[in-house]
C-alpha cells in the first residue's frame, strides 16, 4: 500500500490588533514557529513563503530588515542578541523576546509589541530560572541542551493555568513530534530552525489540527452467517480504552463498524481495556488523515483511531497485533442511503459491536433488525485514501 498522505491546508484564524492592524491569533492546540536566523540565503525566501503557505504562527529573526517585509498575517518575533539597539523599529514586530529578565526590564513599554524571555535550560539553577519565567511573561522560548524532556515537563507543569505560552526550540522534525506530545499537552509552540522549505512543510504538518470528531450512522442488520475458519486479529493498542469506545472496521471501505474494546466484564477471563478484537485479516481499519490499512498490515507503533459512541476521536499506537485462526462470523447491514455494508469477525460471544446510545451486541446474538453504529463515508478508497470513482465493493 502507499503510504503517501494527503491532507487539507489548516490556516490559524487572525485577529485585530490593537491598532487596527492584523495580527496572527495562536490556535487553541499546537502552533509552530520558524526561526529564520541561520537558514542560508539560498534558502531564506523558500522557507518564508512556505511558512506563509502553510499558516505558521510565527517567524523569528533576529535581524528587524527580515521582519518588516512579513505580511501582518504572521507573527513577526524579533530575538534580541543583547539590548535593543536605540535604532530599532518595532511598529512591524509583534512579539520580542529578550535574552533575559535584564535587558527585559529595558525594554519600553509605550511601544506595541509583546514582550517574551528566551531561557536555555542546562542546569538546576537555569531550570528554576525557566519555572519562574514562565509564571511572569506572556511568551517563553527555551532551549535544553540535554537531550532528556523531563525538564520540559517540569516547566509545562510550572505553567499550568498561568495561560502563558512556552515555545521549544527542537532539534528536528522527529524531536518536534516528541515534544509535542510531553505530559499529553506539550509544548504549546514547536520553534524550528529549518534546512528547507520541506521542513517547514512537515512541521506545519505536525501542529494541524486534526479531526476530534466525526459523524456515526444507525445502521441495520440484515444478515448473520456462520462461514467457518479463517484469520481474525486482535489489536491491543498502548492506551486504556473507554466502555463507549473501539476501532471502526469492516469488509468495505464505505462503511465500517464500531467494534467494542473488552472492556466490559466477560464470564471466563479478566477485561483488557486496551484490546479489540478486531476482525478478519482482510478488514479496513480507519486511522488518522481519513485514511485505511488493511488489518494484515498493522504492526506495533502504527496509529489507529479511537472512536467513542458520540462520535468523539483520539490517536492510539497499536502495541501488538494477534493473528489467529478462529471460526469466523460474517455480518452484513444496510446504511440509510441503502449501501449493504460488511463486517468478518471471530465468531464468539465476547465478541461485541457497539450500537446507538452505546448498546453492547455480542456478535453471536444479532439478529436482523438490530440497530448498531457505523462510519458510511459517501468516497471509495484507493491504496488506503478517499477518492471519488465508481468502486463495487461486495
Amino acid at each position: 500500500m502507499d503510504n503517501a498522505i494527503v491532507t487539507d491546508h489548516i490556516v490559524p484564524a487572525q485577529g485585530a490588533g490593537t491598532d487596527g492592524r492584523r495580527t496572527p491569533q495562536s490556535r487553541a492546540g499546537h502552533f509552530a514557529w520558524v526561526d529564520i536566523r541561520t537558514v542560508s540565503d539560498t534558502q531564506r525566501e523558500a522557507v518564508v513563503d512556505a511558512a506563509i503557505h502553510q499558516g505558521v504562527d510565527a517567524i523569528i529573526s533576529d535581524d528587524v530588515d527580515q521582519l518588516v517585509a512579513l505580511p501582518p498575517t504572521i507573527r513577526r518575533v524579533l530575538a534580541l542578541r543583547g539590548e535593543l539597539p536605540e535604532d530599532a523599529d518595532l511598529t512591524a514586530v509583534d512579539l520580542v523576546i529578550a535574552p533575559d529578565r535584564d535587558v527585559l526590564a529595558t525594554l519600553p513599554t509605550d511601544v506595541e509589541p509583546e514582550r517574551g524571555i528566551h531561557v536555555t535550560v542546562s542546569d538546576a539553577p537555569t531550570l528554576q530560572t525557566a519555572c519562574e519565567v514562565v509564571r511572569e511573561v506572556g511568551w517563553t522560548t527555551l532551549t535544553f541542551t540535554d537531550p532528556t524532556k523531563i525538564p520540559l515537563e517540569i516547566v509545562i507543569a510550572a505553567a499550568e493555568n498561568t495561560g502563558n505560552r512556552i515555545v521549544t526550540t527542537v532539534e528536528d522534525i522527529e524531536d518536534a513530534e516528541i515534544v509535542k506530545l510531553v505530559l499529553e499537552h506539550g509544548s504549546d509552540g514547536l520553534l524550528l530552525a529549518p534546512r528547507n522549505a520541506d521542513d517547514v512543510l512537515k512541521l506545519a504538518e505536525i501542529v494541524r489540527p486534526q479531526a476530534d470528531r466525526m459523524e456515526l450512522t444507525e445502521v441495520v442488520v440484515s444478515k448473520v452467517e456462520h462461514i467457518g475458519m479463517g484469520d481474525r486479529a486482535c489489536i491491543d493498542t498502548c492506551s486504556l480504552l473507554e466502555k463507549d469506545e473501539g476501532c471502526l472496521i469492516g469488509s468495505f471501505s464505505t462503511g465500517m463498524f464500531l467494534s467494542c474494546s473488552e472492556t466490559h466484564p466477560l464470564p471466563y477471563m479478566p477485561t483488557r481495556p486496551f484490546r479489540w478484537n478486531a476482525g478478519a485479516v482482510h478488514s479496513y481499519v480507519l486511522g488518522p488523515e481519513n485514511r485505511t490499512r488493511y488489518v494484515s498490515e498493522l504492526q506495533a507503533g502504527m496509529p489507529v483511531l479511537a472512536v467513542r459512541t458520540d462520535g468523539s476521536v483520539r490517536e492510539v499506537r497499536i502495541g501488538r497485533v494477534k493473528i489467529e485462526k478462529r471460526p469466523l462470523i460474517s455480518i452484513n447491514a444496510v446504511a440509510p442511503n441503502g449501501r449493504t455494508m460488511n463486517l468478518i469477525a471471530q465468531d464468539d460471544w465476547h465478541v461485541r459491536l457497539l450500537g446507538p446510545g452505546g448498546s453492547v451486541n455480542n456478535v453471536t446474538e444479532l439478529q436482523p433488525g438490530d440497530k448498531l453504529l457505523a462510519y458510511v463515508p459517501s468516497e471509495a478508497r484507493h491504496v488506503g485514501l478517499p477518492i471519488t470513482e465508481f468502486c463495487d465493493e461486495r
